[in-house]
């Protein structure tokens, strides 16, 4: 990482003007999260840390094949283990035994037919861990064995998996002159592999059964009511008997919690009548969750001859795995960004996510734009390729600019400086080039004891330009609910918006600061007695929850404020309150907000809810997204061209920000995203031959790690606010994954001269054999 971010506030103040000075709290400020401490100290209370008196343990056992029909289940054996108290199946699920994000065809438990690897058939809860593995383990499932259907392309044509069929979603869209057609066309075959958000914390929860027969569920959640109400139809009881109580969250990039973990986990309580924990393995998390769609993209450039677009033509393939989930969603932002940040006058796209007996795909950071951004951005350096043009210049004369037209039909109405990013990546100075004979071997591809030569690595530089949709889409309804309190002096902000790494209990604590000034604010734990706040993705939280929080702290602002007020005979808009201090316009009133309060409680609850937007209609025009955010990457590479070994020497990047809230949180996002775009690029891969999950654990699965992170440096942000968000803000965590896997495959393609369809980018990719 850059020698500027040892600390993420020097990551954001190494380039001049990029940040206003620091100050002591409130907006703008890098304050430090509450719990920082604790979480370096080791001392934070996660998941995995519960315990409760009487605790029993559970287990899950999973099928080992990818597609199978079940026989017969014979829970016997399991039950006549000594300690163990309780088997459940299928047959004992009371309420709704299918469950889903985004439809709800997923069953709890296996019954009739088994559609991934992994999926469970049987829980056990026993007085001790190994006893609930090993009673696991002795449940006998007969299966026949049936052939898995793996290969997406296939699954149109192939027994259906589901009684609706394979197909999920087909998105035709439909923008401008279909004859239309440019001097210049460039083709290409694109292949995205399957990446894991792989949590490094445990996937852990307890199950607590309540004396009303209800169940209060101690979860990592992300999104607590939509797993409260998935619960609730799951066990037979009406939402309010079941209870989530948020605990502490590990870090989330993706869907943090299986709800096929979360499910059996309270049926075992309710039936057992006793507090039940489980702890998934690294392998059952593996085999749980959900991952990175899959995708294969068929492209059609056609250009002028002065290298401005005419014509995109699209066709794109997301594998679902065996399940429905987000995959909607996903496919709708893979079609609606399938031709970038670009003007494209006429676009054709075909857009289909199809289900398949591999691992189940659905939510994770940049899910839909991160997979069409690394091809569309090959096909840009194919069309500079093909005209000799600089590929940085072809980009510019096609870049999209507020007041453009997307191919959806809805016009860019947010700030979109996507040429001033691309620009400042360009100019900004490339790193040193390496010595013929490096002093240090790790600056070789290949790392120490490498088996490269100085002699046969090749420098590259490339280009990618990502895009996201902020918040839900096609008409989700996105509101969130907050109360601020203030008692003595000190504030509390009640949100179920929960913290999973993204800087909210931060963010509400700074924005009750900057309204209220009060110094000391508390964030109380989440848990679904609160209203609902949805879940903690796509900025949905920076944009509707911190509106939400800022709403209610300024009602609780005018009820301090009124008497104050009224006894100078002014309006409150006439009272500022700053470093705790209240002042009129005039200087007439001067007090402290402690003398003000003088032992008063004060409280308001508000919600934030953005404007509506609409579903893609049948030629896939409406307008989908309330609001997109942009950012642009220059990558540097050196390639081993024999051994096709890279290594990435920096990352240059430029983004729309809206409004920098917290300079030090914002960079380390951003750090952390371009970071897992270059797992996405080199080495993540789950890989599931024929369905089966290889090496579910991590050292099977290719995390990138600190010395594979290059140089991050964040050239510019542009403060440009979007007027219809509170504080002008944008997300930042997921453009740069969408755009810095593109970046490092254009400067391999760069350096080594080949096509580079396919990621993670494989050593074979990167070779060049010399005449």
């Amino acid at each position: 990482m850059s020698n500027e971010a040892a600390t993420a506030q020097a990551a954001v103040t190494a380039e001049p003007g990029l940040a206003p000075e620091p100050v002591a709290h409130g907006l703008g400020a890098s304050l430090h999260p509450a719990d920082a401490r604790a979480k370096t100290e080791g001392t934070f209370p996660y998941a995995a840390d519960l315990w409760a008196e009487g605790l029993l343990w559970a287990a899950v056992l999973r099928s080992p094949h990818p597609h199978a029909r079940v026989v017969s289940v014979d829970t016997s054996h399991a039950r006549e283990m000594p300690g163990v108290r309780a088997v459940i199946t299928h047959e004992d699920v009371p309420g709704t035994p299918l469950h889903g994000r985004g439809r709800a065809d997923r069953p709890v438990f296996a019954s009739d037919v088994v559609r991934h690897h992994g999926e469970p058939i049987a829980a056990v809860a026993a007085d001790h861990p190994d006893t609930a593995r090993m009673a696991a383990a002795a449940v006998i499932v007969e299966y026949e064995v049936l052939d898995p259907v793996t290969d997406p392309e296939q699954a149109f044509e192939a027994e259906p998996l589901h009684p609706d069929g394979n197909l999920i979603r087909h998105i035709p869209l439909r923008h401008g002159d279909p004859e239309a057609v440019g001097e210049i066309v460039a083709e290409g075959l694109y292949r995205i592999g399957r990446q894991d958000p792989a949590p490094i914390g445990a996937e852990a929860g307890l199950a607590v059964p309540r004396p009303d027969g209800g169940v209060e569920l101690y979860l990592a959640s992300t999104d607590p009511h939509t797993d409260r109400d998935t619960a609730a139809a799951a066990f037979g009881l009406p939402p309010e008997q079941v209870k989530v109580v948020v605990t502490g969250v590990p870090g989330a990039t993706a869907d943090r919690e299986d709800q096929g973990f979360q499910l059996p986990l309270g049926l075992l309580a309710l039936k057992t009548g006793c507090p039940v924990k489980l702890t998934a393995t690294r392998e059952e998390s593996f085999l749980g969750h959900v991952h990175r769609h899959p995708t294969l993209l068929r492209y059609r450039h056609h250009a002028d001859a002065e290298g401005r677009l005419v014509k995109v033509e699209a066709q794109i393939l997301l594998d679902a795995g065996a399940y429905a989930d987000t995959s909607s969603e996903a496919l709708a932002a893979a079609v609606a960004f399938a031709c970038g940040p670009y003007v494209v006058p006429n676009a054709f796209i075909e857009g289909w996510a199809v289900r398949t007996n591999n691992p189940p795909s659905g939510h994770v950071r940049g899910e839909g734009a991160m997979q069409v951004c690394a091809a569309y951005e090959a096909q840009m350096d194919k069309i500079a390729k093909k005209l000799g043009m600089d590929p940085a210049e072809v980009r510019l004369r096609n870049v999209l600019a507020t007041g453009d037209v997307l191919p959806t039909g809805q016009t860019v109405t947010c700030p979109a400086p996507v040429a001033e990013l691309l620009e400042a990546v360009r100019d900004f100075p490339l790193p040193a080039l390496p010595k013929d004979t490096p002093e240090d071997e790790w600056l070789l591809p290949g790392g120490p004891e490498g088996a490269g030569e100085p002699g046969a690595v090749r420098r590259g530089v490339g280009y990618g330009i990502g895009m996201v949709h902020m918040l839900g889409a096609e008409g989700a309804d996105e509101v969130s609910t907050a109360t601020v309190k203030v008692q003595g002096g000190v504030a509390t902000v009640l949100c179920a918006a929960v913290e999973t790494g993204q800087g909210f209990a931060t963010l509400a604590r700074q924005i009750v600061q900057e309204t209220l000034g009060i110094d000391e604010v508390h964030v109380a734990p989440v848990d679904t007695d609160q209203p609902p706040a949805g879940a903690g993705c796509r900025g949905r939280h920076t944009w509707v929850s911190g509106g939400a929080v800022e709403r209610a702290a300024k009602m609780v602002r005018t009820q301090l404020l009124q008497p104050l007020a009224h006894k100078f005979g002014m309006s409150t808009e006439l009272l500022q309150i700053t470093d705790g201090k209240i002042t009129s316009y005039d200087g007439v009133l001067s007090t402290t907000v402690a003398e003000a309060l003088d032992g008063k409680e004060l409280w308001a609850t508000a919600q934030c809810r953005p404007h509506p937007t609409e579903p893609l209609n049948e030629s896939g025009q409406g307008d989908a997204f309330v609001g997109m955010s942009f950012c642009a990457i220059r990558a540097v590479v050196d390639v081993d061209i024999e051994l096709g070994s890279v290594r990435v020497v920096e990352l240059a990047v430029a983004q729309d920000v809206g409004r920098i809230l917290n300079p030090a949180q914002l960079a380390t996002r951003i750090e952390a995203g371009v970071t897992q775009g270059v797992g996405i690029a080199l080495t993540e891969n789950l890989r599931t031959p024929r369905g089966l999950v290889r090496h579910p654990d991590l050292t099977g699965y290719a995390l990138p790690t600190a010395l594979d992170t290059p140089d991050i440096r964040i050239v510019k942000l542009v403060e440009e606010r979007d007027v219809v968000a509170p504080f002008g803000a944008k997300a930042v965590s997921a453009v740069p994954v969408v755009a810095s896997p593109a970046a490092v495959a254009s400067a391999v393609r760069a350096a080594t001269g080949r096509s580079v369809n396919r990621l993670p980018i494989r050593p074979q990719a990167a070779v060049v054999t010399e005449s």
